[in-house]
């Protein structure tokens, strides 16, 4: 008897001439192993992912897309209509309920991921119930192309750790390799048919044209991205680049612990802003800015420091481009009303309406002794000190007048009189004007805050100069503490948008932000918003804050130094800060790498210039000389 053979052996393909039918590009051969296949002169290994992470960001499949070397990466999505869908989640959900059940009559004690499989499907049997969304059956495969069997060993070990990094679990095609390749190809076939179901939003998220980085403004254009780099996407490992003064509002607030990286970053967005051309003014409670201003040319006025004066009683008369002076219209009546609010705060008390009544005579006397009247002309004048005012008030036969003058005392002849013992001896001008506040005296601070906050709100608000404007709050918290501060940054937060101007917030007390109606409208206000790496004991009040799902509420707890999450609207980003060498050398607070740097080069914070801080708002009117 004469056995046939049990596969009949084919002869080998006729090569076809150009123009013949599609077989000319069928492999010459095809060796089928346990793990691999050899199509022609090249070796495949085929995958399925059968495991995928609880949540997923948009462009989730990118990483995948874009590694270096060949891979095919195939979806196969088939829709469940919602009626097979709802009987699915039902059963799945008594299933979840009867192991429950059976847990809690054993005393065992609940399994976690069961209880947030339970969580989910709960979710999901909400939204498909409402119509919000449908189920899709997904099948996610892989197939690694290579020129040798000892290259494609090394290539799927890079793969699958790669898709363990996106907490995905590859399993090899084992025994059916080469339905595995067939499923890859594009033939609409899946022949592994491994499937998990899937939301609309988690497929839309694993949809391949989908992207993790920030849409540009204007995707139409050509031209290379405008505002400040960041740094790079921890997602997608392209650059994060980000227009504040393309939004509706130039406000931003970064939130993180001590030590995240807040002033670094806040400090590298402010030197590459300066590039753009921004002009910047920064209040720096911790004298962090002093050798970055240096470096760049900027103004240093170091309150605190000997010889440096502000007069409270300065008018606010301010030079146009082209030389012209002016001032607002009632600048004498605004800043006589600032006066009030200046005693206020260095006598620490709220003043009574006679004491009221008492020092508005004592301020008009004071300008009229100095020949300033409401004629704008006069407005040139060297202004009065607070000695004077003084001086009116003790001369006033009132008694309320020399109870005024009597607590006046320590800050015009006392030992708190060196910040206004004299005209005003700094005015801070130019692209970057830095205000550091550390070395005043405690009982300083108040005015010193006030003053210095008042010069930064004139200058902003300019009418007589145009110009992009960023203010700069570092370690904001220090500021909140204070009155006059926390209504400052409420007044910003409100209105610097139409002044063409943006507020930045760094903070690490996220209490004071999120728990306080103030803090409250300067996030709801800024259009910006960061979060660096978060302690444990704030994480709950920034995730309802901030809307953060639970794997952003994980990076943010594990984030390294300089990694955070850019939030701007319904768009989000993980990126990480990077800095060249030399803006290192010139942003970085570690004490270790500053005391090498004093030591080789011996550089000290800049002086101040000695030049007049005060510029004004509203509506100005051209002032002629004196």
């Amino acid at each position: 008897m004469t056995r046939r053979p049990l596969f009949r052996p084919r002869p080998a393909p006729v090569a076809r001439q150009q123009g013949g039918e599609s077989g000319a590009f069928a492999p010459d051969a095809l060796a089928v192993g346990a793990r691999h296949l050899e199509v022609g002169g090249e070796h495949v290994a085929s995958f399925a992912v059968v495991g995928y992470p609880r949540e997923v960001h948009p462009g989730w499949l990118q990483p995948l897309l874009t590694y270096p070397g060949r891979i095919d990466v195939s979806v196969h999505i088939d829709p469940i209509d919602p009626v097979t869908a709802s009987n699915r989640l039902k059963r799945q959900l008594a299933r979840f309920e009867s192991g429950r059940r059976s847990n809690d009559e054993h005393g065992r004690l609940p399994d976690p991921h069961v209880e947030a499989a339970t969580e989910d499907a709960y979710d999901l049997s909400a939204r498909v119930a409402r119509g919000e969304g449908r189920l899709f059956r997904l099948g996610l495969y892989l197939t690694v192309h290579a020129a040798s069997r000892e290259e494609l060993g090394s290539e799927v070990g890079a793969v699958r750790a790669l898709a363990a990094s996106l907490l995905l679990d590859a399993k090899p095609a084992t025994y059916r390799s080469l339905q595995g390749w067939v499923t890859c190809l594009p033939m609409g076939l899946d022949l592994l048919s491994m499937r998990r179901t899937f939301d609309t939003q988690a497929l839309a998220a694993a949809f391949p044209f989908t992207s993790p980085d920030l849409p540009p403004a204007d995707p139409t254009s050509v031209a290379a991205p405008t505002g400040v780099l960041y740094g790079y996407n921890i997602g997608s490992q392209g650059l994060v680049h980000w227009d504040r003064f393309a939004l509706d509002n130039h406000n931003s607030v970064i939130l993180g612990r001590s030590g995240a990286g807040k002033s670094y970053l806040v400090k590298l967005e402010l030197l590459r802003s300066l590039y753009r051309g921004i002009e910047i003014c920064v209040i720096d409670p911790e004298d962090e800015y002093a050798r970055l201003a240096h470096a760049v040319g900027g103004t240093y006025v170091h309150l605190g420091a000997e010889g440096v004066r502000l007069n409270p009683l300065d008018l606010p008369i301010h030079v146009r481009p082209d030389g012209r002076r002016t001032a607002p219209r009632d600048a004498l009546i605004r800043r006589s009303l600032f006066l009030h609010t200046v005693l206020g705060v260095l006598l620490d008390t709220a003043l009574t309406p006679g004491e009221r009544a008492t020092l508005d005579r004592a301020i008009t006397a004071t300008y009229q002794h100095a020949g300033i009247t409401a004629d704008p002309r006069t407005w040139t004048r060297q202004a009065p000190l607070l000695a004077d005012l003084a001086h009116a008030l003790r001369q006033a036969d009132d008694a309320e007048a020399s109870g005024l003058a009597a607590r006046l005392h320590p800050y015009v002849d006392g030992a708190f009189s060196g910040l206004f013992s004299g005209p005003t001896s700094t005015h801070p001008d130019g692209h970057l004007v830095v205000f550091s506040l550390r070395d005043l005296p405690d009982e300083l601070k108040p005015i010193g805050t006030l003053l210095t906050l008042d010069a930064v709100w004139r200058r902003v608000s300019n009418p007589a100069i145009r110009r992009p404007r960023l203010v700069v709050v570092d370690e904001a918290w220090l500021l909140m503490k204070d009155p006059a501060g926390a209504d400052f940054l409420f007044r910003m937060a409100k209105a610097s948008r139409k002044q063409w101007a943006g507020l930045t917030i760094a903070t690490q007390d996220t209490a004071d932000v999120l728990t306080t109606d103030l803090g409250k409208a300067v996030v709801a206000n800024a259009a910006t918003q960061i979060l660096l790496r978060q302690a444990s004991q704030a994480i709950d009040e920034i995730t309802a804050a901030f809307n953060l799902s639970d794997g952003e509420r994980q990076f943010l707890l594990s984030a390294a130094q300089g990694q955070g999450l850019l939030s701007a609207g319904t768009q989000r980003v993980a990126f990480e800060a990077i800095a060249s060498p030399a803006e290192h050398q010139l942003i970085t607070t570690n004490p270790a790498e500053l005391a090498a740097y004093d030591d080789e080069t011996g550089a000290t914070p800049a002086a101040d210039d000695g030049r007049d801080p005060f510029v004004d708002l509203g509506p100005a009117e051209d002032i002629p000389a004196s």
